[in-house]
């Protein structure tokens, strides 16, 4: 998408686009089944403890990542394989930044209703089953962390979990928008902004969110900041 949209040209081959369009769905749905997944890990951390080395042996976690990244790849040949076969009576323009799925819809000169369908039907299945799994996996973190009596061990459990709830609340809120919802009740303007939130913006936070709960990140942050404020300082003297 980047190389896309470097110059005045915002062109892409049909080629590029069909790759662009498979690989985005595929990443897209492992994102979806891998927060899943470190829910059940974060779970396992806060609910049972003492049986943590055991429950998430790397046997297990080995088979939980081959099958989010197996499942993925067919829902992605799947949905992005329908709307393919659409005919688009030479339509050419894509108004959009990237070749994604409901903008290849959109540009569909039959109707689409079926393809539709087909999307909500699988959007539910990838989107909202891990979601649900999310949401009962937190409801078991609550219960433990209210039945701690320790304020520190409730702060490190909420520590545990802070990171994953705000990017899960980030990526989730702008892919159900995006998927789970009719088609034309959403400006175009609207899902190109979305779709570049959770593309760009979304991943870019990620490493920030994640590694600002490691003391160590937090020491070399401040530390940074530290070092800035007295070169202005200094600067301004």
């Amino acid at each position: 998408m980047l190389v896309n949209l470097w110059g005045p040209e915002k062109t892409i081959s049909y080629a590029g686009c069909i790759i662009q369009l498979y690989v985005y769905m595929w990443l897209g749905s492992v994102e979806c089944l891998l927060l899943a997944i470190m829910s059940y890990d974060r779970f396992t951390a806060v609910c049972k403890p003492l049986h943590y080395l055991v429950i998430m042996s790397p046997n297990l976690c080995l088979r939980m990542i081959i099958m989010a990244w197996s499942i993925s790849l067919a829902n992605s040949v799947v949905l992005c394989t329908l709307t393919l076969n659409l005919p688009r009576c030479g339509n050419k323009l894509l108004d959009h930044f990237l070749c994604e799925l409901p903008a290849m819809i959109k540009i569909a000169c039959v109707d689409t209703t079926t393809v539709e369908m087909s999307v909500f039907a699988l959007g539910i299945v990838i989107v909202l089953t891990p979601l649900t799994f999310i949401l009962i996996s937190y409801g078991y973190i609550v219960k433990a962390v209210i039945r701690m009596k320790s304020k520190a061990g409730q702060r490190k459990a909420m520590n545990t979990c802070g990171s994953h709830l705000t990017v899960v609340s980030i990526f989730y809120g702008t892919i159900i928008y995006m998927y789970l919802q009719p088609g034309s009740s959403a400006s175009k303007d609207q899902g190109k902004f979305l779709t570049l939130f959770y593309t760009i913006v979304t991943p870019s936070l990620n490493p920030l969110i994640y590694t600002l709960r490691n003391k160590d990140m937090k020491g070399a942050l401040k530390k940074l900041l530290g070092s800035h404020h007295e070169s202005a300082k200094g600067k301004r003297s």
